[in-house]
């Protein structure tokens, strides 16, 4: 049954416009921008982690919003878009520290900072407007984060009717009390963050661990068993076997196995697993081009049918931006990319040859964000934009241009200088590309969450540019805030709490790799031979109709640390279980509905944790400034037992509430 106007949610029949981008929207997400940015940047350069803002900006949003008349909840959506989009472009930081690392820059040029993030986070939301088409309204994807977003704004505005929202407010709330309440016992070191240990296995050593955290059983609750078994895939062939052959002999004398055996990951199998998704990348391009296609043929008819009837005559899902000023603002953009880069270039290498390699690196830089920006928002809605593994893409990104010059200049470019300048160069085109993959990997999840509640998307796409804008201009400051009174690991002049920057760190030794010549292929040649098997399997396994094998979550599961993963694995086998038994209830979709908001408030009450605990950190330098004892023998068995009954609990009051139908 369609909606009416009056719960929020009105279409193209509707004859008022709830209020949407709204000046009082715009400065709340400003002010979101300003928090979200400065504790995702902190953690991204300190732990190489950053976490998702939508939600908890959606939660903020309402609590604020509420206190004025007539808040929508489509203004809500607005406030979580702007700060979403700033927040997610934080993810800069695991590119831009690489060239303090590598000598070229001492500190963040304002200007030439703000241009870098601002050019390559446009680019993201406008190569996102017809891959909206073709990856949100027009695909299966499950977009965990942006269905959970829409899931807390519906409560939130009451939609569903009052038993219905009572009940899913309930749900949300005891999900994220839960998911709050598991991380302040491990910032207290009552309990662990992360359980695992490194052993002897196959000749050599490997390790299993988990990260003890409810918002990654949240998210594979929410994207489904394939996704799941597929990530398991990955995690089989990277710590089953690739380690054990990486590691055989064991450690050197005096190296802890542990060490060890992180070490080895860190350096050999991700690399592994960059190749595995490298190739499951453009295998996902060419599957997701169709759709694309007929996205971008959509998006002209909607522009044609605009400029005959007006927009008034277009269903609410056509409103995007005009796809002439979409391609017009591409287009546009190569310029200040062109000067940017012609700047950055100036008295080194590059400039002996500047015509034909700005000429090819802006090239570079439009088709590495066609491609690059549709494989993000794939991977967004298989997985999410938080478990995405941008860093891989970043990798690849690295690679290409790396090898653009290594082509133009040759290995080693005459002498050290000549080859940092050109790693510096590497790095500076990496940092705009980037842009577009942090962006078109988050603006997809806001666009889903768009299209659940009712949102126009011109008025989203205006918003995530404004985000974008938002946390240009707040990102250079603090990260040169942070350079200043820390430095970074592998800078000159970097003292004893130097942040770890490890992404940074990470593409920084691949472009030093593959221009000096020291990069092992090797191993990103068997990855991507692994990629190439994941494909054909995926391929027989959906001619068959026996399932899927997702090459991309294939690729995550072999890239990404267990931490991350393991936990995501067992969410979604939860979840495949309840949702298999929530069909057998009396109302089907409702006790599926339950088990959605559940593992929405789980995903909520983590960001919102994680937003104190990122501030308590920032405001004392202190990572254990919430510890309240010195070291517990028993912390790991406390943190297992602990988490574990809270996971049967949440999956037991799922089913006591699931299956009570809401009575009509």
């Amino acid at each position: 049954m369609a909606r009416s106007e009056s719960d929020g949610i009105g279409g193209p029949a509707a004859t008022v416009q709830p209020r949407e981008l709204t000046l009082r929207s715009v400065v709340l997400g400003a002010i979101l921008t300003l928090v979200f940015t400065a504790a995702n940047v902190y953690l991204g350069l300190r732990i190489g982690l950053t976490f998702a803002t939508s939600i908890p900006a959606a939660v903020i949003s309402m609590a604020v919003l509420r206190f004025f008349s007539g808040a929508t909840i489509q203004e809500n959506n607005i406030v979580q878009t702007i700060a979403s989009a700033a927040g997610t472009l934080s993810a800069i930081v695991f590119v831009l520290p690489g060239l303090i690392m590598v000598g070229w820059w001492t500190g963040f040029p304002y200007w030439q900072s703000v241009a870098v993030i601002a050019i390559g986070g446009i680019l993201g939301v406008m190569y996102s407007v017809p891959l909206r088409r073709a990856l949100v309204t027009g695909s299966d994807l499950p977009y965990p984060e942006g269905v959970a977003a829409a899931e807390v704004l519906k409560v939130g505005a009451g939609v569903g009717g009052e038993e219905e929202n009572r009940r899913g407010l309930a749900a949300v709330t005891v999900g994220g009390l839960l998911s709050a309440f598991y991380p302040l016992l491990s910032k207290m070191k009552l309990a662990v963050d992360s359980a695992g240990t490194a052993f002897r296995f196959g000749g050599g050593a490997t390790s299993a661990s988990a990260g003890l955290s409810l918002a990654l059983v949240g998210v594979g609750h929410l994207v489904g068993l394939a996704v799941g078994i597929a990530m398991l895939t990955g995690i089989v062939i990277s710590f089953g076997v690739l380690l054990p052959v990486l590691t055989h002999g064991g450690p050197p004398a005096g190296t802890e196995l542990a060490d060890f055996v992180s070490g080895v990951f860190r350096a050999k199998v991700r690399f592994v697993g960059a190749g595995t998704i490298g190739v499951a990348a453009i295998w996902t391009l060419l599957r997701v081009i169709g759709p694309i296609v007929r996205g971008i043929t959509a998006a002209l008819a909607a522009n044609a049918k605009r400029k005959g009837t007006g927009l008034a005559s277009l269903e609410l899902t056509e409103r995007d931006l005009p796809i002439g000023l979409v391609g017009g603002t591409i287009l546009l953009c190569m310029v200040p990319i062109a000067l940017l880069l012609a700047d950055f270039a100036a008295g080194g290498p590059v400039a002996g040859a500047l015509g034909l390699t700005i000429t090819l690196s802006v090239l570079y830089v439009l088709v590495a964000g066609i491609v690059i920006a549709s494989v993000c928002g794939y991977m967004a809605g298989l997985i999410g934009a938080s478990n995405s593994p941008i860093s891989g893409v970043g990798i690849l990104a690295a690679l290409g241009i790396s090898l653009l010059l290594l082509a133009l200049f040759g290995r080693g470019a005459a002498d050290a200088s000549s080859t940092k300048a050109l790693v510096a160069f590497a790095l500076f085109v990496t940092a705009i590309v980037f842009g577009v993959a942090t962006i078109s990997n988050d603006n997809l999840q806001d666009l889903k969450t768009g299209q659940l509640v009712g949102a126009t998307p011109w008025r989203q796409q205006v918003a995530l540019i404004l985000g974008v804008l938002f946390g240009a201009l707040v990102i250079p400051p603090i990260l040169d805030l942070l350079n200043t009174t820390f430095g970074f690991q592998g800078a000159a002049g970097a003292g004893a709490n130097a942040l770890a920057a490890p992404q940074a760190a990470l593409i920084s030794a691949i472009a030093q790799g593959v221009l000096g010549g020291s990069l092992d292929w090797g191993l990103v040649g068997l990855g991507a031979a692994i990629g190439a098997v994941a494909v054909l399997a995926d391929e027989v396994l959906r001619g068959t109709k026996r399932g899927a094998l997702p090459p991309l979550a294939v690729g995550m599961g072999m890239y990404l640390p267990m931490d991350v993963t393991a936990l995501v694995i067992v969410g979604a086998v939860l979840g495949h279980v309840y949702n298999n038994w929530a069909r057998r209830q009396r109302d089907p979709e409702f006790a599926e509905r339950i088990g959605v908001l559940m593992a929405t408030g789980l995903i909520v009450g983590d960001s919102l944790f994680n937003i104190v605990y990122a501030a308590i950190v920032a405001a004392t330098n202190n990572p254990d400034a919430m510890a309240v004892v010195k070291d517990f023998a028993g912390a790991e068995l406390v943190g297992v037992i602990v988490f574990t009954s809270i996971v049967v609990y949440a999956y037991a009051r799922m089913r006591r509430d699931g299956a009570m139908p809401v009575k009509v």
